[in-house]
């Protein structure tokens, strides 16, 4: 079970870094809510949550509550930066005209502001 938690958070870890390496908006936001997901799994796999544990009830072994808590939270505050990180891109499509992250359309480079 180990083993496919590790790989799941390299998959997930790796595929959000590659989008969020990427020129477009909309790839930035995926990578952003694909680590927000690979950092829940890691806090969720914290808890060490196994079939002996009692999550509620009279359980002799209770299973840790503050890494589901962390993750409540994570969820919370990845679904409001996802929505504020998309109301960004729409703003900057609608005044730029292009989703772009650094608002230069394909095959214009990039100047650097003279000092």
């Amino acid at each position: 079970m180990e083993a496919l938690f590790a790989a799941t958070l390299g998959l997930l870890t790796a595929s959000g870094v590659y989008l969020l390496l990427r020129a477009r908006t909309f790839a930035v936001v995926l990578g952003l809510t694909l680590l927000s997901y690979a950092v829940n799994l890691f806090l969720f796999s914290m808890g060490r949550l196994s079939g002996d544990v009692a999550v509620l009830g009279q359980g002799g072994n209770p299973a840790d509550p503050l890494p589901q808590a962390l993750v409540l939270t994570a969820i919370v505050i990845g679904f409001a930066m996802t929505a504020f990180v998309v109301v960004l891109a729409l703003r900057g499509v609608a005044n730029l005209g292009n989703d772009h992250v650094d608002g230069k359309p394909d095959g214009q480079p990039v100047r650097e502001r003279a000092s």
